[in-house]
């Protein structure tokens, strides 16, 4: 199951169909408006204007799909899903081209304009929807004929591991190993292509489990009721098998991207309208103490992969020569310009570069360091919940908590982040930027 190959398909057929639908619908505007202005279709098509929306009005569509989060999961569709989701997005897209694009079309009459709202709907609607209807039942097909499955590996042993064996032989995936909970899974999938893991496991332990697989970023299900750990994540049926995606948030896809395409589009503006600002900055902490502009430190984000966050230092050089160490108030590590920055928060702006990157978002649980990760998931093992999201430059545990200065502070804050995890949406992310825009300018930091 080529997941790159079928989203490249359903691209193409969207935008090919978007070429038609636009195409049809020019022949239509010719007929109901354009042909007062022009006398042959053909010097019509040839407008420059008509040209140009012919070669733009595609890439909108594909715009508009990519928000609705159309392509984030090529496979896993559904007939029905399929309908109500291109039914949305073409609604939205419809009435964003009617007034963008045709309201500037002067008919005789009025009722034109709902001929031509109507006729573009259905044209646009009925191609789109039959592209990814052969595409969609294409995969199905090939999915029930087990010519296309999804490789799993299975972790754990005894009746629970015969039971999925025994469950999945006529499903979508294809068990290529089971693997005891104490050997060693690097190994095992080192020279195997996974698509997936599952656990079938009774272990009390089985959340301390979890996150360790979550270094090999791929999708990690449970059988449903092995733990209570899981909040509200969701729950796949597979023929009887009722699994939980612990990979995975309650964020609708739509949400996600346009989460993730404003978080690109806000980080490059900051970056560009304050570069003053940070140059500012660079030359006071440059002259403040000896040492480096900028403080570099491992994090862990998300799905459990490494990034280097970078902050402006607001400590003397070789502050942590001795190790990982959490900042306390008033701590004589801490530069006198850097007790500014950390008040105004204005040490974490260069995570914006960060955020362009793609390793943090705007808002989300703050990142950490593995060292003190190690020493959370002891006691609040259920932190590998944070994974499945990009950490943030800040977030609700920041906004109601504020900095930790202790493993057991760490984890009172964890209550917060955890509940922006399962309660995660646009409204609460703008509400969490206000909230630290406030503390910004009121000076409520360190």
């Amino acid at each position: 199951m080529n997941k790159r190959r079928q989203t490249i398909k359903y691209i193409v057929s969207d935008f090919s169909v978007a070429i038609v639908a636009w195409l049809l619908f020019n022949l239509l505007r010719f007929h109901e408006v354009a042909k007062y202005d022009f006398q042959q279709l053909s010097d019509f098509l040839l407008f420059y204007q008509v040209i140009k929306g012919q070669i733009l009005i595609p890439f909108f569509w594909i715009f508009i799909y990519f928000l609705s989060g159309y392509y984030n999961k090529p496979f896993g569709k559904s007939r029905i899903g399929e309908l109500f989701s291109t039914f949305t997005s073409v609604a939205i897209g419809i009435v964003l081209i009617f007034f963008i694009v045709v309201l500037n079309d002067s008919p005789d009459s009025i009722q034109i304009y709902y001929t031509l709202f109507f006729s573009l709907w259905a044209i646009q609607f009925t191609l789109t929807y039959l592209g990814r209807i052969i595409i969609t039942s294409h995969a199905l097909r090939k999915i029930r004929n087990h010519e296309w499955l999804e490789n799993v590996i299975v972790i754990g042993s005894g009746e629970n591991a015969e039971k999925i064996k025994r469950n999945l032989q006529d499903s979508e995936y294809r068990i290529i190993g089971f693997i005891g909970e104490n050997e060693d899974v690097a190994e095992f999938i080192e020279n195997r292509k996974i698509d997936g893991i599952i656990v079938a496991s009774d272990s009390e332990n089985i959340a301390q489990l979890l996150y360790n697989l979550y270094r090999y970023r791929c999708p990690i299900k449970v059988v449903a009721g092995k733990t209570n750990l899981l909040s509200k994540t969701k729950v796949k049926d597979v023929y009887s098998v009722p699994f939980i995606d612990v990979t995975e948030n309650n964020f609708s896809e739509a949400g996600k991207n346009i989460k993730l395409l404003m978080d690109k589009i806000i980080s490059a503006l900051v970056l560009m309208l304050l570069s003053p600002v940070y140059l500012y900055i660079a030359l006071k902490v440059k002259a403040d103490s000896p040492g480096s502009v900028f403080f570099r430190q491992e994090r862990i984000g998300y799905r459990g992969k490494p990034f280097t966050i970078l902050k402006f230092r607001t400590m003397y050089a070789d502050s942590e020569k001795q190790g990982p160490y959490l900042t306390e108030r008033d701590d004589k590590r801490v530069t006198k310009f850097g007790k500014f920055l950390r008040k105004y928060r204005l040490d974490e702006i260069p995570q914006f570069w960060n955020v362009l990157k793609g390793d943090m978002s705007l808002v989300g649980p703050r990142p950490e360091q593995r060292y003190y990760i190690d020493q959370i998931v002891e006691k609040a093992p259920y932190y590998y919940l944070l994974h499945n999201v990009r950490p943030g430059i800040t977030s609700l545990g920041m906004v109601k908590y504020g900095y930790a200065d202790t493993v057991d502070k760490m984890i009172e804050r964890l209550d917060f982040d955890i509940l922006y995890y399962e309660n995660m949406s646009l409204i609460l992310d703008i509400t969490i930027l206000i909230h630290t825009i406030q503390t910004v300018f009121t000076g409520k930091g360190v």
